[in-house]
């Protein structure tokens, strides 16, 4: 098989990709391991800064997001026992959108797939060959058992942090830039109504918890613990008393109900420079990861892939590789600002289990400015909105 960009992995960034391409008339064939339900049934929170969806209504992929999504205006910050919002609009002008991620991919697959993209899921034995070369190329076994090389002008690498195409690049050529935090979050999902209109980031000494919501029947939240909890350890009776207890004050109490999902999930940062391996560029997880903190995930995915498609666009339309050369540190740019907000949300809030009582004192000084402050208030506002999308 031959095509203009092979692109691996069907999460956010690769399907973004294809449709961007398929836009500028350019064609790509999407290589992906998993089959299509375990994409769409994979179970992982969405929030959607404002240029995200933008961008999705703008590709008409939006529709379900506007509808059935949440408008977020602002969050709230709980410290001391007392709530303080952070006013999104108020401050910028701009919200977010609570739409699950696996939703997004509903969209996203439907739609490539009635527009005739070329997707292959259920792919094993993924490998990639000539990589400095000018044909590229795309080993695997089709989900029919088939032997299949696909020769590529270029390879969008898009299959997160697990995948082959970070591994692809050599140890001596790439920097892997990598932190580990010294905790992880405990997440459920149970069945009890909203406590809160909008998100809550609470901060106490006791560590971190997130109230979110998913629908308005299911609830989402988090609690910092060791990373190395045992989901398993935990009674329902007792996740509900860890989560007032750190959300408490001013009268605030949780709506309990039946926790029907429970898990651990690590926190770190990371960063792979450069984006870019000879015809191989990285996008999405596959090139960086972040903590939760700041919701930032798929939204870098999908500006990293913006970036990309103006260039390969720019490729394939000229012949000149200025704006190729230029994507790894443009993308980069936004990754690292993304990186230091996530970093920064994480390090405020939740407690460092070998801290000490000043840490907690800095920390609480820290929040009294950015909720006292209306410029501090201003760039966490901007930050967790996100910076606009040039699309």
């Amino acid at each position: 098989m031959r095509t203009r960009v092979g692109i691996v992995g069907a999460g956010p960034a690769g399907l973004v990709l294809s449709h961007l391409l398929a836009e500028r008339g350019i064609d790509s064939v999407v290589v992906e391991t998993r089959g299509r339900a375990a994409i769409e049934q994979t179970i992982r929170a969405g929030v959607l800064e404002q240029g995200t969806v933008e961008l999705l209504t703008a590709m008409g992929v939006g529709a379900r997001a506007l509808a059935e999504g949440a408008r977020h205006e602002g969050i709230e910050l709980r410290f001391g026992g007392q709530g303080h919002r952070i006013d999104f609009t108020g401050l910028t002008g701009r919200a977010v959108w609570l739409y699950p991620q696996h939703e997004v991919l509903k969209d996203l697959i439907a739609a490539r797939l009635d527009a005739g993209a070329d997707i292959r899921f259920e792919a094993s034995d993924v490998s990639l060959h000539g990589l400095t070369s000018d044909e590229p190329v795309i080993s695997f076994t089709d989900a029919d058992g088939t032997p299949v090389e696909l020769r590529c002008d270029v390879i969008a690498g898009c299959d997160g942090s697990g995948g082959i195409s970070r591994r692809s690049i050599p140890d001596g050529e790439r920097t892997d830039y990598f932190r580990a935090y010294p905790f992880g979050w405990f997440g459920i999902l149970a069945e009890a109504p909203q406590s809160s209109k909008e998100l809550i980031y609470a901060h106490s000494e006791r560590g971190f918890a997130l109230i979110s919501t998913r629908t308005p029947q299911v609830q989402r939240m988090y609690f910092q613990c060791a990373p190395d909890e045992r989901a398993e350890d935990w009674s329902d009776d007792r996740i509900w008393d860890e989560l007032n207890a750190r959300v408490a004050g001013d009268g605030f109490i949780l709506a309990e109900g039946r926790i029907f999902d429970r898990g651990v999930i690590p926190m770190r940062s990371y960063v792979c420079e450069p984006m870019r391996h000879g015809r191989l560029f990285l996008a999405g997880d596959a090139a960086h990861t972040v903590p939760p903190t700041g919701a930032k995930g798929l939204n870098l995915a999908v500006a990293d892939v913006v970036v990309l498609a103006r260039a390969l666009d720019s490729y394939f339309a000229t012949g000149s590789a200025e704006l190729l050369d230029a994507y790894g540190p443009t993308a980069a740019r936004r990754v690292w600002r993304a990186q230091h907000f996530s970093w920064w949300m994480t390090s405020m809030l939740h407690t460092d289990p070998a801290g000490s009582a000043f840490d907690l004192k800095r920390q609480l000084g820290e929040l009294e400015l950015v909720t006292a402050s209306t410029s501090a208030a201003t760039h966490l506002a901007e930050a967790y909105t996100g910076w606009p999308i040039e699309f």
